[in-house]
């Protein structure tokens, strides 16, 4: 999954605004315009299409953590240059405040089976030997599942 897709999903299950879109970034200190999020938004195929770039969504998931959780005594969340699959799920769940249970119930909306055990591997330290890389296809069923419970329509 690319960045676009996933802040189109977020957008969508949670019914965020333009306005509130770049609330959320600018919780992160990063100032966007609506134009950029209009552009973030359209299809890989539309000729005004805009990738979003590692940083700058880093800037909304940590935006998009604060919104939810608040912002922390002290230093302000780094906004990373890089990510990966496994960083975007542990914004998720940070921002969401999910437990292992929860994610696991959420996936299970998707229709998606996975172990705690699994799914533990996924927030691990890229060091350790038990870290396992997230895969599309679980992070694809998991903001399926983030819809299926947030968005009632």
């Amino acid at each position: 999954m690319n960045n676009n897709d996933i802040l189109r999903k977020l957008r969508y299950t949670f019914d965020f605004s333009d306005d509130k879109m770049i609330e959320l970034f600018a919780l992160a200190d990063a100032e966007v315009t609506r134009a950029a999020v209009s552009d973030w938004m359209k299809k890989e195929d539309d000729p005004s299409f805009i990738q979003l770039l590692d940083k700058d969504f880093a800037c909304f998931l940590n935006g998009f953590i604060i919104d939810k959780r608040g912002k922390k005594d002290g230093q302000a969340p780094i906004n990373e240059k890089s990510l990966n699959n496994n960083i975007i799920f542990r914004k998720l769940k940070i921002a969401l405040n999910f437990q292992d249970d929860d994610i696991l119930e959420v996936l299970d909306l998707a229709g998606f089976r996975f172990s705690k055990h699994e799914l533990s591997a996924f927030f691990r330290s890229p060091t350790q030997s038990q870290f396992r890389p997230c895969k599309d296809q679980v992070l694809r069923n998991f903001m399926l599942g983030l819809q299926l419970k947030y968005r009632k329509d």
